[in-house]
């Protein structure tokens, strides 16, 4: 019986460690130093997600919402337009809906010098 039920708790947690799609990369990387403002943020991640707010912040001013006109769908690869604002240390959190419907956030940052 303690088998049967192992293999159930096992198989329940394969399952949903899949299910989720974890972020595996971004552009800037997070805790890079880059010389110049990028002019967009990538996010790559594990499985499919559809992106519903994206806020980047910069130091110690106000955080504001990136436009995500262009990543309304699911998709594992986003590139999201930011809009210059000099340098400084950068914050960029991120909201999505996976495929399986699971809520995911997240967060990164890099600095401009």
């Amino acid at each position: 019986m303690k088998e049967i039920l192992l293999a159930v708790v096992v198989g329940l947690w394969a399952t949903a460690s899949i299910a989720h799609s974890p972020l595996e990369a971004t552009t800037p990387a997070d805790k890079s130093i880059v010389t110049e403002m990028p002019l967009e943020v990538f996010l790559n991640f594990k499985n499919t997600i559809r992106l519903t707010r994206v806020v980047m912040t910069n130091s110690d001013k106000p955080g504001i919402d990136l436009d995500l006109d262009g990543n309304k769908k699911f998709l594992s690869e986003h590139r999201i337009p930011v809009p210059p604002m000099g340098s400084g240390i950068y914050l960029i959190e991120w909201r999505g809906l996976g495929a399986d419907g699971h809520a995911l956030k997240g967060s990164f940052g890099f600095s401009v010098k």
